[in-house]
């Protein structure tokens, strides 16, 4: 009844002035990618559309202007360089708000690129370890094409789709990409202690990926019935799962299981997740849902910024005028922790860049872009401490961010402050 066709065949059914909309992360379609690619020289003018995404994004070189255009929920680094050169824009959005896109028709879907998983003996595929705003894309998609990769874990939850969803499907069998946690350095484990120690046993947690979660995760060993209520997790968590340290028990909802909408790690996170009971993936407009974050007593968010002033306003999606990331759901939590019964919000950072250039600073850089705004700001970590600015005046805030700048500036921003202000 089912029939797989090739990639090339598969992607035949784009058209020019299309809205073509890929699947995120580790769970990129590749072959997919590749073949519509490959048919620039008959296409014009198709949108594509995603948040991050791994792999290769061949679609946005340059060269290929006439034929594609990339549309940017959040900016990866292999689509940064089109806002440059002209070939891509960004779409500034909550990712608990992605799904409303599409079923409100604001970005009407014509094509959508997915990775699944084999279909069980009933029929149903999983969409592995990338939920995001996938179901909302389906749901309203014109032509659904996807991967069924024997190599897509099946992970419990909400995505599962069955075949006969599927439009149009190629089998492949290849690994998925790879994000090997980096070692934190010293710098970055001073601020897992700091934050480490605001954690309080029965705690749930949200983290991205890198270093500094890293960290933090490493300092973890002696909590107590920690949950696990995230966007995304990496192989950071396994050990803690494996040792009842994260056992989600005490969690506000979805308890007893780790919540994510995507995932992105080694293959030993891909098999871990496997038809594991205990990991729970759900679509972003719930996972990031600020009335369902909250839910959760002791939230604890832990995200990440580029810049933040003297004022508490958070930076995390430009440097200047030059757009790097997004929003994503940073905002999303930094709420509903919050609003949580005993939460905490916190931002974590260096307090310098690799060039020694200060991350706090009197005032954000002409055209950055603030995340977080001063209201919404609650903790702020560097390597030299821990500043809560939550309820503080302007004033209060100067001193408690300038007490955890690096020794070299806090006398040079403290003053510019000052003067500025005077």
């Amino acid at each position: 009844m089912y029939k797989a066709v090739t990639a090339e065949e598969a992607v035949t059914i784009i058209k020019s002035n299309d809205r073509v909309y890929i699947q995120a992360a580790a769970a990129v379609p590749q072959e997919l990618i590749n073949a519509m690619t490959d048919r620039h020289e008959e296409l014009r003018n198709v949108e594509v559309c995603h948040l991050h995404i791994e792999g290769d994004a061949p679609y946005a070189d340059p060269k290929y202007k006439d034929s594609f255009h990339v549309n940017s929920l959040f900016i990866g680094h292999n689509v940064r360089h089109t806002l440059k050169a002209g070939n891509g824009s960004y779409t500034p959005v909550f990712l608990s708000e992605v799904p409303l896109l599409f079923k409100r028709n604001i970005l009407p879907v014509d094509v959508a690129f997915i990775q699944v998983s084999p279909p069980d003996r009933h029929g149903y595929c999983s969409l592995g370890v990338s939920v995001e705003a996938m179901l909302a894309a389906i749901d309203n998609a014109k032509h659904v094409i996807a991967l069924i990769n024997v190599q897509m874990p099946r992970v419990h939850g909400e995505g599962i789709i069955h075949i006969s969803e599927l439009d149009t499907f190629v089998e492949i069998n290849r690994p998925l990409p790879e994000f090997i946690l980096p070692t934190p350095n010293e710098i970055e484990n001073k601020i897992g202690d700091h934050i480490a120690e605001l954690i309080d046993d029965r705690s749930t947690l949200q983290m991205g990926i890198g270093s500094i979660p890293n960290a933090v995760l490493s300092r973890l060993y002696n909590h107590k019935d920690l949950g696990l209520h995230t966007e995304m997790f990496s192989d950071g968590v396994i050990d803690l799962i494996l040792k009842d340290i994260i056992n989600c028990n005490y969690k506000g909802i979805n308890s007893g299981r780790a919540l994510t909408t995507f995932l992105m790690g080694s293959k030993k996170l891909y098999d871990y997740v496997d038809d594991n009971p205990f990991i729970e993936m759900r679509s972003c407009d719930y996972v990031n849902d600020v009335v369902n974050i909250r839910k959760n007593p002791k939230m604890v968010a832990i995200n990440s910024a580029i810049q933040v002033d003297l004022s508490g306003q958070v930076c995390a999606d430009s440097i200047g005028t030059r757009m790097y990331s997004g929003v994503g759901g940073q905002m999303d939590f930094i709420r509903g922790a919050s609003l949580s019964e005993g939460g905490k919000a916190i931002i974590a950072m260096p307090s310098i860049t690799s060039k020694g250039i200060s991350r706090i600073v009197p005032f954000l850089n002409p055209g950055a872009g603030v995340v977080t705004t001063r209201a919404h700001v609650q903790y702020i970590v560097t390597e030299y401490g821990v500043a809560n600015l939550y309820g503080k005046t302007i004033k209060q805030r100067v001193a408690e961010l300038v007490n955890i700048a690096h020794p070299d500036h806090r006398e040079r921003i403290d003053k510019e402050y000052f003067e500025a202000m005077s």
